[in-house]
């Protein structure tokens, strides 16, 4: 999975005019597992009387100001240079979706290749630290009053797109999951070929890609997170 979000990453540093915007950032699954591992930690802390104060995830601060992932680093600010996030997120061990965070529309997109896999009331807890906590930390890391004024700690909405979305068999969610940003990054549809029939020679195509422009990604593949984790140690 982060092998070709790096891809994507380095795609987007070297060839920008490829994309539909300058103003967006790839997270590898490393973030929405952290995430979604501190929320509980988060929700039980007792803000202070301005509703800051509380314990964000490990390496929060470093994704706010695009330092981390470090390959390909961007040092573009969420918010501030930043207004789409794109990131891979698993479920229990067993599916992939991806989700697509809008900071102007203050609302996250989910694209998802097997909906009956997770229910609405399994999504909403999936998402619940991301709506919660990525408005949070646009207040909590803003670097002026004046731009702190621009954001509110009011949750995201999310919905999971279901019309026009590629369905998959079990097995390729990470596939399918990988090519939903990929092609919304790229501002195109996503292709009548992307389908169950076509799940291997897509995945074939995807590996190829990475070892051609990527030899050395594996190298990099969670490389940020034991400074994440050391964070409050």
């Amino acid at each position: 999975m982060d092998a070709f979000i790096n891809l994507l990453r380095q795609r987007y540093q070297n060839h920008p005019e490829h994309f539909r915007s300058d103003r967006m950032c790839f997270l590898d699954h490393v973030f929405s597992r952290q995430w979604r591992a501190s929320y509980p930690d988060f929700k039980s802390d007792a803000p202070d009387a301005n509703g800051l104060g509380r314990r964000l995830p490990g390496g929060a601060w470093n994704y706010h100001a695009g330092l981390i992932p470090s390959f390909c680093q961007s040092k573009k600010v969420w918010g501030v240079d930043v207004d789409d996030i794109y990131a891979p997120v698993n479920f229990k061990n067993q599916h992939w979706i991806a989700i697509w965070i809008s900071i102007p529309k203050r609302h996250i997109v989910v694209w998802d290749s097997i909906v009956s896999h997770i229910s609405p009331e399994e999504l909403d807890e999936v998402m619940e630290p991301f709506v919660t906590m990525v408005p949070y930390l646009l207040v909590e890391c803003a670097l002026s009053d004046e731009q702190k004024v621009q954001y509110t700690l009011e949750p995201y909405t999310y919905a999971r797109q279901t019309v026009g979305v590629p369905q998959c068999r079990a097995g390729d969610c990470g596939t399918f999951t990988l090519k939903y940003i990929e092609c919304h990054a790229l501002g195109i549809e996503f292709p009548t070929a992307f389908d169950k029939k076509h799940g291997k020679t897509i995945r074939e195509k995807m590996v190829l890609d990475i070892f051609r422009e990527l030899p050395m990604c594996h190298e990099w593949e969670n490389q940020d997170n034991d400074e994440n984790l050391a964070t409050y140690d």
